[in-house]
This record gives C-alpha cells, structure tokens and sequence, in this order.
C-alpha cells in the first residue's frame, strides 16, 4: 500500500488508464486510508513529457473503441431549454483536434501563447480548454461575470494574445481594445457573425481534424487562473501540465470516488478553478462522464429536479448550495442513481450535513484545496467522517500545523495550515504567480507553503478550519474563528444563513459581530428579543466568549459569483473602510 503514493505508482496507471481499476483495485483497502509523515519525493519519479490530452484522454478513447469503457458518454450538457449534448471520448477527442486547429491556424497561436476564455457552462467551452491542451497553448479561464475593466486587467496582465467570448461579453471587450496591446485574435461562441471577430461555429465547418499533439513537457505552463488576495490586484496563478493533469489522480479516485460508470455533476462556474478540478480533471482521469447543466441562476427546484431526472451518481456544490437544497427540503425528491456527494470552496457547517443526510440519505464529504494546489485534505471514502473537519491530508502533501516561524505545533494547537516543500516540493503544486516573484517568495515560510488558512489537527491527523488569517477575530486576547460562531448560529432555527467578523469596540479593541438573515417565519419577530436568544444559544453551544457581543439583521449577504460570502465587505464596513 505505501508503493502506491509514489509518482512511480501514479504515472504508470495514469498512462495506461484501464490499470487504475482492473490492476490497482485490488491494492485499494481501506488501510490505504492511512497518511504518511513525510513527503515522497515525487518531482524525480514524474516523466519528463506529460500530455492530458495524449496521455489520458486518447487512451480512454482507446480503450472506449476497444469496448473496454462502459458507454457512458464522456460529456454530457443540457440545459433549461431542453437542449442536450452528449460526447463519447472519440467525438471529443474528433472535436478538440478541430478546435486546436482553429487556434492555431485561423487564430494565428503558437505553443505558449496565452488565451483568455471568457464564456458561461457551454460545449465549446470544454473542446476550448482541451484544444489549448493539444495545442500547448496556455489557457486563462475567465467567468462571464467578469466587466470590462475586469477583463482589461487580465488581458494586460497576461499579455494574452487571444480572447474568446460570447456576444453578451464581446461588446465590453471591444470597448477596451484601443488599451490591449498583445491582443492578436478575436474568437466569439455565437449563432450569428459579428464584424473583426472570428466565428468558433462556423470555423468547425472548414477546419480539419487532422492535428498532432504537442509534445509537452511535465513542468510546461497548462493553465493559468487570476486569484484575489486580501491586497492588491488578483494574482496570476500557473498550473503545470502535471500538476493538475496528473495531480488529481488520488483525489479523483478517493475523494471523488469516481470510476469509468460513473456521471459526475459539479456545479461550478467555468471561471472558477473547481470547474478545472471536478469538471474536467478528476473525471476524465478515472474515465467518468461530466455532466454539466448550464443554468444561468442557482436554483433549488432546478438542482432537486436535475438530479431526479438524470442517472448522476456523483454530485459536488458549494456549502451555499447545500444550505439552500436543505433549506428548499428535498426529502420529497427522489434521487435514483446518486450514491456520493461532495463539497468544498468553504467550510461546510456540521447542521447542513446533518439536515442532508436526513433527507438524502447521504453523507457530504467535503474537501479543501486551493488555486495553487490540488486537493490539500478531504474525507476521505472509507473514513470515519468528523462533521465539521475538513478531513486528513492528501498525499503526496505533508500537511502540517505550523506557527509564523515555520515550527510545526502539536495536536490540538491552532496555527497556519501549510504543506512541506523542503527538501522536496510535491509536483501536485503552482508553479509560481506569473511575473510576481515577491507574492511567491512571501507564502514560503522556512520548509512550507503556507495556505493563509487558519488551523488545528487533532490527535487523529484530521483538519478542522478555523479561518482565513484576515478572518481572525481577537478580541480581548482570544482568537476566534468565524466559521465556529456561524456553525452554531445556523443551529438556532431563526438563522438562515450568517456571517461572522470583527467589529470595533473601544475596550476589547474587536469584539464579535453577527451579520443573520433569518428564516422568513422569523421575520416579523422582536429584533431585540431575537438577538438576545442568539447570543444565549450561541454561548450555549460554543464556547461563551465565542458569542457575537453585536448581531444586524440583514436581507442578505455579500457573495462571490461562486456563492462564497465575502466576510471582507462585511468587515470593511465594520471598520469603515471603502
């Protein structure tokens, strides 16, 4: 069992697929399930040239025309209007060689020329990404939130010499194009033309399929993703073709607990580097179909509906999401094939797992990773799931609780969640933030990278979340993470849904505020009496000096176009910040 964390395992079940469930299951128990002190030195096993689209993608297209793949389809798209699309790993493969040919030909783009896709969950979408793949171009995904300022920055920053959208966006980029100096190619997903841009659509009718896979080398850049910070501009963040394309195959496999039957709904924004984790990478590792449903708004009825009409077995959202599903009750939907279900992109309160497994019947697993890196932690299949946690490392990473020294703290004590680099950095990470060799030195702290995410593990090696370093209250000398005071303030029934931050006060120097959107029969009930109530659960659920000395009743809260609350607004409202 130890050999099989080593890269010298992974790489050979990643070039030859089919292994990763007919050879390697018979090593999988679930004393696999068990984590380890040090780091393998990973980098020295990894091949000097890895492909996705050649290495893993072509040999599931392979073993699909062998009949040795279940037939399921390998992309599977609807949407509210009843359209439908569906993809074997040989029409993806047939598509993707086209789209790397308009790229490369009608758009004029070399080998490390870089694209920026700004597009909402469409087809063309996926074919984009594994075209630049084939291709070895650098693809920059974008959501289609983005303004065009937004979309300014990320062209100069990048120096991208391509950028493909829609037509709702492509009046905004054309706005800035006086200011967009590197820019060299315009491609639009769009029914009809439009005039200086070309037309992905109709391209595909006079484009070859007859395209030859770049030959990419391990470390070369695949992808590159714009991550905000507390500070400045958002960051530019480069993933390797083997960070991800190899990266999640443990994850994919444990966490995901995918294999070839299986469909896996995620939910996620195309913009959002989820959508590159459970949309694209982890699944088509274990030759599992990705389902997508383009809607354009979060919807309850629409999720619970989804995933009664169609055979998805494996389903990951957001923790927002789930809050919303349980809140909706779908205890009266009937979910035939589903059988796992995932979550990440914040921490998932303890209440919401528990109200989901009352109406589902199924546990949520939930994971924790960053931009810069794969799956750092997650429940684990097979493992005692501790309601709150984020769950045990994922190897390769040696996941420790550190100070801000570099020290590694014992059990039980809170610090910074960080992973050892030194004496080896694992594979499975960033490469650095392009063009910001400062930001990369400065999350280095002695032999780790530091997460930025505050921590504690227990005497079990599991992770429990605290809060971002900026998301710390201390108020009077106690450090207090919000997310402990939200979790217990969505147990009282009045509590939908809450974010917790710091607040000015003249003795304590910050003291606890709870920002509560109550449940709509708390509505009409005293604010007075209602805050009191909330102080006096949450002192009796938590520990008393956790309780928010301020509570404001709100309609909603602040949220990023992934559903995340923006504690950050909040708080620079408390203080008075612009």
């Amino acid at each position: 069992k130890h050999s099989f964390f080593h890269c010298r395992c992974l790489i050979p079940i990643l070039r030859s697929p089919s292994r990763l469930f007919h050879g390697c299951n018979r090593l999988l128990t679930s004393r696999i399930i068990s984590y380890y002190d040090s780091v393998n030195q990973c980098e020295k096993e990894l091949p000097k040239y890895f492909n996705f689209a050649s290495d893993v993608l072509d040999e599931w297209l392979q073993l699909e025309k062998d009949g040795r793949r279940p037939a399921n389809p390998a992309f599977w798209w609807v949407n509210d209007e009843g359209e439908e699309v569906k993809w074997s790993f040989e029409e993806l493969g047939f598509l993707s060689r086209k789209t790397a040919n308009i790229l490369s030909e009608a758009c004029g783009l070399q080998r490390g020329d870089r694209v920026l896709a700004v597009l909402p969950r469409v087809p063309e979408w996926w074919l984009l990404s594994i075209a630049c793949i084939r291709a070895g171009i650098v693809f920059i995904p974008g959501t289609s939130q983005l303004t065009a300022k937004d979309i300014l920055y990320r062209l100069q920053a990048s120096k991208a010499k391509c950028i493909i959208t829609n037509d709702t966006l492509a009046p905004a980029v054309e706005s800035i194009l006086p200011d967009c100096q590197f820019l060299k190619a315009k491609l639009i997903v769009a029914k009809g033309n439009r005039d200086g841009w070309l037309n992905l659509r109709e391209l595909f009718a006079v484009t070859s399929a007859d395209h030859k896979c770049v030959k990419t080398r391990n470390e070369d850049p695949m992808l590159i993703y714009f991550t905000s910070g507390s500070t400045g501009s958002p960051k530019m963040v480069v993933q390797s073709h083997s960070s991800y394309g190899i990266g999640f195959a443990t994850s994919s496999r444990y966490w995901m607990n995918l294999t070839p039957s299986d469909i896996m709904w995620n939910t996620s924004d195309t913009g959002w580097v989820k959508a590159a984790w459970s949309s694209i990478f982890a699944p088509w590792i274990s030759g599992s179909c990705v389902f997508v449903h383009n809607m354009p708004q979060f919807k309850p009825t629409i999720i619970a509906e989804t995933l009664s009409r169609y055979p998805i077995t494996i389903f990951c959202t957001a923790p927002t999401a789930y809050r919303m599903l349980v809140q909706h009750d779908v205890s009266s939907y009937k979910f035939m094939t589903l059988k796992h279900c995932l979550s990440g992109g914040e921490p998932l309160n303890p209440e919401v797992m528990e109200k989901w497994k009352i109406q589902t019947g199924l546990d949520i697993y939930e994971g924790y990773g960053q931009t810069e890196t794969v799956t750092i932690c997650a429940n684990m299949k097979g493992m005692k799931i501790k309601p709150g946690s984020l769950g045990k490392a994922v190897p390769p990473y040696n996941v420790r609780i550190i100070d801000d020294h570099g020290a590694v703290l014992p059990k039980g004590e809170e610090g910074n969640i960080a992973i050892q680099v030194q004496p080896s950095r694992p594979f499975c990470m960033f490469s650095e933030y392009l063009d910001n060799p400062e930001k990369t030195a400065a999350c280095m702290t002695g032999n780790f990278y530091v997460t930025g995410d505050r921590g504690i593990m227990d005497e079990e090696g599991y992770v429990w979340f605290v809060g971002r370093s900026d998301d710390i209250i201390n108020s009077a000398g106690y450090r207090i993470g919000p997310f402990e005071v939200e979790s217990a303030l969505i147990q009282h029934p009045a509590v939908s849904e809450s974010a917790v931050v710091s607040s000015p006060d003249p003795i304590r120097g910050e003291v606890v505020k709870a920002f509560v959107v109550l449940a709509p029969a708390f509505a009409s009930h005293d604010p007075e009496k209602l805050t009191r109530d909330l102080q006096q659960h949450v002192k009796k659920v938590t520990a008393p000096y956790k309780y928010p000395r301020k509570v404001e009743f709100v309609q909603s809260l602040p949220k990023t176009a992934t559903g995340k609350i923006q504690r950050k607004v909040l708080r620079n409202k408390e203080w008075g910040k612009a």
